[in-house]
């Protein structure tokens, strides 16, 4: 196998790390930087599917490592954040709720994972577990300013919009500008709070994502003018 084609699975094991690390740094009580790693882990996913599109390195083994990579990152990961910083407050009863986001996140994948192959690339049957892992791991970025109500709500809503049967556009096909908007909007805050002299407080593993989704997006748009 040329070294090129394991270029998306070494990206999705880099997500899955990232997973394990924000679990790390969750139970430390660096709570930014294990939403951060969550964050870079969401980068990590969406590359590595459009790599290995472009790679022709598409298969059954990347696939389900795909798989398993997100039920860590936007599964766990996400589920121990939020017991660490809003559901800890009601002790066991908490603990036993954050476990239900990697429960429900696994039944989502398995059901997709068996989906007709068509249909995956139209819409999604129910919200996809990377989007929600991404918004509770936003949510937990900017805590301090969010009621923890909001945040039990919204994560009572992710675990049960994931099982639906609500149809989600897809938008693998849209260039990538117009993709991942949540990570988007999280640059783009980055860029405020920068302007507005805050970053010191801000986690240091955010000047490790930021170049990473930039750099990134110059390398698509060089791609794709070398392909017009």
């Amino acid at each position: 196998m040329k070294l090129t084609k394991k270029i998306p699975n070494a990206l999705t094991l880099g997500n899955l790390y990232c997973g394990f690390l924000s679990i790390g740094f969750a139970a430390n009580g660096q709570f930014k930087n294990a939403a951060v790693l969550i964050i870079i882990g969401m980068m990590l996913d969406s590359m590595d599917g459009r790599l290995a599109r472009m790679l022709d390195a598409d298969s059954t083994l990347g696939k389900e490592l795909d798989s398993l990579a997100d039920i860590v990152t936007f599964g766990v990961a996400p589920s121990f954040l939020v017991y660490y910083t809003s559901f800890y407050q009601f002790g066991l009863l908490g603990f036993f709720v954050a476990g239900l986001l990697p429960l429900f996140g696994a039944y989502r994948l398995a059901r997709f994972n068996t989906s007709p192959p068509k249909s995956s690339l139209q819409y999604f049957i129910g919200v996809p577990i990377t989007a929600a892992g991404g918004i509770l791991a936003i949510l937990t970025l900017f805590g301090d300013r969010i009621p923890n109500i909001v945040t039990s709500v919204i994560f009572t809503a992710m675990c049960f919009l994931m099982v639906s049967r609500i149809r989600i556009p897809s938008f693998k096909e849209i260039p990538l500008p117009k993709y991942g908007t949540i990570v988007t909007v999280f640059i783009g805050a980055l860029l405020y709070v920068i302007f507005k002299g805050t970053y010191e407080q801000f986690p240091y593993l955010i000047y490790i994502a930021a170049p990473l989704y930039f750099a990134y997006l110059a390398w698509r748009f060089i791609k794709r003018g070398k392909n017009e």
